[in-house]
């Protein structure tokens, strides 16, 4: 793959992009990913299998090389997806490490040291796709980094994807936002429009009357919508093609929906100081159990 096409907005290129691998089909398609967002990023790939197989040695052997079967497969896993990201992106240094220890912990550690993660949806068992996401969404929950969770039938590539867009959640929070940056990043990489949504709902009582305040309250809850928009983009870089939405609704809903029309959707999450349980928020944690393409989780301060 050539160049990339415009550098990555605001961020350092010397961390690489890791992928977690375990050998299914769905972490091999990460690793596609993987690959094309570092050729994109102008930067390093580190491919990681994380698995407790030393609990397993003693118990059965690999004949002829000594080594415990489990070991011997961890080290077969990492050797096929790093022939499968060379094939892919031939100019991208890769990098392994078989690491033997729980997925979540390795996967959470990595992230002090990743641009981004990503990670396949499924596991390697038959259960359904939302319990098999359970390593995913407990990394999107606590990382450091963002991490790209390939949700969907999206087409296996970080490249101009099928829709040709990038959609942003915007939150709560969202002027300097890290999401709206990533976001921005992503659609400047791939030379495709920003589509940036707010959700708004209806009052669900009528305020008090007010002198200073006129005109329909619903009115005025899809103004402060837009608004939000606009304070999200307030930083979005010169020759970036943004399209504004606002939706009447849920946050989760509306997002789901878009995401039926994008290539990546971005959303944020927060990170509260000293609290060590899962830190996703509804909206994010909705969006990786169902939407319809790839989500991007940023970790954003509380």
């Amino acid at each position: 793959m050539s160049a990339p096409a415009a550098q990555a907005y605001g961020e350092p290129l010397e961390l690489p992009v890791v992928v977690g691998v375990d050998g299914s089909e769905p972490s091999l398609r990460a690793v596609d990913w993987a690959a094309d967002e570092a050729a994109l990023r102008g930067t390093s790939l580190r491919l990681v299998h994380a698995s407790l197989w030393e609990r397993y040695e003693g118990v059965s052997v690999a004949a002829d090389l000594a080594k415990p079967s489990e070991e011997v497969m961890a080290e077969d896993i990492v050797r096929t997806a790093e022939r499968r990201a060379r094939h892919r992106e031939p100019a991208v240094k890769v990098t392994t490490d078989v690491l033997p220890e729980e997925p979540e912990y390795a996967l959470i550690r990595e992230s002090r040291s990743a641009l981004a993660m990503v990670l396949g949806c499924r596991g390697r068992t038959g259960m359904t796709e939302a319990l098999l996401g359970s390593v995913s969404v407990a990394v999107a929950g606590h990382a450091h980094c963002p991490v790209i969770v390939l949700r969907g039938s999206h087409d296996n590539q970080a490249r101009t994807g099928t829709h040709g867009r990038i959609a942003l959640g915007v939150g709560e929070k969202p002027a300097g936002s890290p999401a709206a940056r990533f976001a921005f990043e992503e659609a400047l990489l791939r030379g495709v429009p920003l589509e940036t949504v707010r959700a708004w709902r209806r009052p669900l009582h009528e305020p008090p009357a007010h002198p200073l305040i006129v005109g329909d309250p619903a009115h005025l809850e899809e103004q402060q919508a837009a608004a939000m928009v606009e304070e999200a983009l307030r930083d979005a870089p010169t020759g970036l093609q943004v399209q504004r939405r606002t939706v009447e609704g849920f946050a989760r809903d509306a997002l789901i929906v878009v995401s039926r029309e994008a290539d990546l959707l971005v959303v944020g999450a927060r990170r509260r100081q000293g609290h060590f349980g899962l830190q996703l928020g509804r909206v994010a944690h909705g969006v990786l159990h169902h939407a319809a393409c790839p989500v991007a989780v940023v970790p954003e301060p509380a």
